[in-house]
């Protein structure tokens, strides 16, 4: 058997040095969130794209061979389109990207969160924005002068209810 001196004297050098342990890396290495003259463009939306084709008149024929319980006059498609964002800065295509429904049927919202720091400063922010595929272009566009501070976050959303792209 031990001394319980021994062990007692053993634990507090131990406690001691997971302490010591704990103490350093709550302070070191430093974390830098973004660079001292970077703010942040967030983008962050979810959102369901426009069904992929518009729903059409089944015949006579077609529903006669169907089971009683699935004869729906309208034979309407459950896939959405794809949703895709495009961000310029200054002119300059910054990101640009298509979002995916989600589902096996893909017929969910398509969601994104990207984060990018830019420069602090004054900058012409336009983001495009295309929920439909049947569309060539895109359906919603906001093009706005935004000023952004150091370590400033530049939320970009997508909120159909209130008119398309939100820039806050």
């Amino acid at each position: 058997m031990t001394d319980p001196v021994l062990r007692f004297g053993g634990q507090v050098v131990l406690y001691g040095l997971f302490a010591v342990v704990v103490g350093y890396f709550s302070t070191a290495p430093v974390y830098r969130h973004l660079e001292p003259n970077q703010g942040l463009l967030r983008l962050s939306f979810r959102h369901p794209g426009k069904f992929i084709s518009d729903c059409r008149q089944r015949s006579a024929e077609e529903l006669a061979k169907l089971p009683p319980q699935l004869r729906a006059q309208l034979d309407c498609p459950r896939q959405r389109s794809a949703v895709r964002v495009r961000l310029e800065l200054d002119g300059h295509t910054l990101y640009d990207e298509r979002f995916e429904p989600a589902g096996l049927r893909k017929d969910g919202a398509a969601s994104a969160y990207r984060r990018l720091p830019i420069a602090a400063g004054e900058h012409r922010l336009r983001v495009q924005v295309n929920d439909d595929q049947r569309v060539q272009g895109f359906g919603y566009e906001r093009d706005e002068r935004v000023t952004v501070k150091p370590g400033q976050v530049v939320l970009v959303d997508f909120v159909a209810e209130r008119g398309g792209v939100v820039i806050r």
